[in-house]
């Protein structure tokens, strides 16, 4: 399933030039990510309570065009892979224009007590609901 996060991007998110400024594109992927998890039914705060953490082992960024100041940015995020020990994001940042903007693959390990742990099965069978399947 592909989720859909839109946001506002205002002037102390941009760099000197009025663009989106690189780390904070990081934040917006986040937002994307933890809104995608609520919709889930698998916020971190339900998976805190079941001591299942989720840790950025590795962030791929491709930068390809600006997002401007004032700009509704679209985020398009999904699973494109899954097992018990890792999972794989994909997510893309579009402008107003529908132009592609950024492309991101998170690659993030399931823990717990801060160690690398399989996830349970039945949190892990929830993510698979939501695997997109890519061609």
């Amino acid at each position: 399933m592909i989720f859909t996060f839109k946001k506002r991007i205002y002037g102390f998110e941009c760099d000197i030039y009025g663009h989106l400024n690189n780390a904070n594109y990081l934040q917006l992927l986040e937002a994307a990510r933890s809104e995608a998890s609520i919709d889930m039914n698998l916020p971190i705060s339900k998976l805190k309570e079941r001591n299942i953490q989720l840790f950025v082992y590795r962030f791929e960024i491709d930068y390809l065009k600006a997002v401007d100041i004032d700009e509704i940015a679209t985020v398009k995020s999904y699973f494109f892979e899954i097992n018990r020990i890792k999972g794989k994001w994909q997510q893309e940042v579009y402008n107003q224009k529908g132009e592609i903007c950024l492309r991101a693959v998170l690659t993030a390990v399931f823990a717990s007590d801060g160690k690398a742990a399989r996830l349970p099965m039945d949190v892990f069978e929830q993510y698979k609901l939501y695997l997109e399947c890519l061609n």
